[in-house]
């Protein structure tokens, strides 16, 4: 019979993959109290860095519904719960990783989908939502400007060409009433 601590460990972690947009899971063998506390930092606000017993982790995922995780809880594991934007907390990962070895990415779970340690290093490679829709909405500005200026030409153009046209019958109509 499981003990009510263990049970409860479960229910909170399980709680924590259902209110997460994303998951990922690393090894931290090696890296000081310290390390961890700015690792923690790193992640961004909307991440939570979480050491955690295998088994209770993997009983919570297991009952949250999430899949593909069982293969990474070896060893000392954590989990970073994401609420917010993954691209954030994954670049956290990735750059803490590059400067403390000791800090290993297994993989994770992002929306459902089971991601390896490479495919979160390529999350990471991606620019913030806020960027990636700053570029799209100057994208779409700019193809509206530019449609504008399409259906525009005609007139300017019909424009000149009247003008040119009036030119051209003054200069003729003036010529011919001084003769």
């Amino acid at each position: 019979m499981a003990s009510p601590d263990k049970v409860a460990a479960v229910a909170e972690i399980k709680e924590k993959f259902e209110n997460s947009s994303a998951a990922l899971v690393t090894a931290y063998t090696g890296l000081t109290v310290a390390q961890l506390k700015e690792l923690r930092r790193s992640l961004g606000e909307n991440a939570q860095y979480r050491v955690a017993k295998n088994t209770l982790t993997k009983i919570a995922a297991n009952e949250a519904g999430v899949t593909g995780l069982d293969e990474f809880f070896t060893g000392s594991t954590a989990v970073a719960f994401v609420t917010g934007d993954p691209v954030e907390a994954a670049k956290g990962l990735r750059d803490f990783s590059k400067d403390n070895p000791a800090l290993v990415i297994k993989g994770g779970v992002l929306d459902g989908k089971s991601l390896t340690a490479d495919e979160i290093v390529k999350l990471a490679d991606l620019e913030s939502r806020e960027v990636l829709l700053a570029k799209l909405a100057g994208g779409m500005k700019a193809s509206m400007a530019k449609a504008a200026a399409t259906f525009q030409a005609p007139l300017s153009q019909f424009a000149r060409t009247a003008d040119a046209l009036r030119e051209k019958v003054e200069q003729q109509g003036g010529g011919a009433a001084a003769e």
